[in-house]
């Protein structure tokens, strides 16, 4: 597991009209402040990734649909430098919500044939004339993911 990711396994309380479950609460020790919450739509087999950012934290939870989660540590610093990780996210696995920290490249694949929905919390507002993100391609060499591989 890359240093600083959570990752947290939701209760799902079932009912005769459906289910409940707890995403996010404050005392959990996973973000300090929640300042923005947005939802990514992503299309049948697209690929959103990598981009990372330098004072921002990220929570992801996929709503509807499938997902490969990927994670590479390029923090200097961390104990795991130049680590990947994957994570299955989605309707079809087991609810789970993800703490990225801040400075770990990110992003994913969507899995089957149906869009993906993913709810994510930050804590850090988007500032879109100086925007806290950095990007490189999915196949970069350096980072070497293989979104081919379907498993964690």
């Amino acid at each position: 597991m890359i240093e600083g990711v959570k990752v947290k396994i939701l209760t799902i309380h079932p009912s005769q009209d459906g289910d409940f479950r707890e995403v996010f609460r404050s005392d959990e020790g996973l973000l300090d402040v929640i300042k923005q919450v947005s939802i990514s739509r992503g299309l049948p087999g697209i690929i959103k990734a990598f981009h990372f950012h330098k004072n921002q934290d990220d929570l992801f939870y996929v709503l509807d649909g499938n997902i490969l989660l990927g994670l590479s540590d390029q923090r200097t610093e961390s104990p795991t430098f130049r680590e990947n990780q994957r994570l299955l996210l989605g309707e079809s696995y087991t609810p789970k919500i993800v703490l990225i920290p801040r400075g770990v490249f990110h992003g994913y694949r969507v899995l089957g044939d149906k869009p993906a929905r993913v709810l994510y919390a930050m804590n850090n507002t988007y500032n879109q004339q100086n925007p806290d993100e950095g990007r490189v391609e999915f196949d970069d060499p350096k980072i070497g993911f293989d979104w081919n591989n379907i498993s964690e």
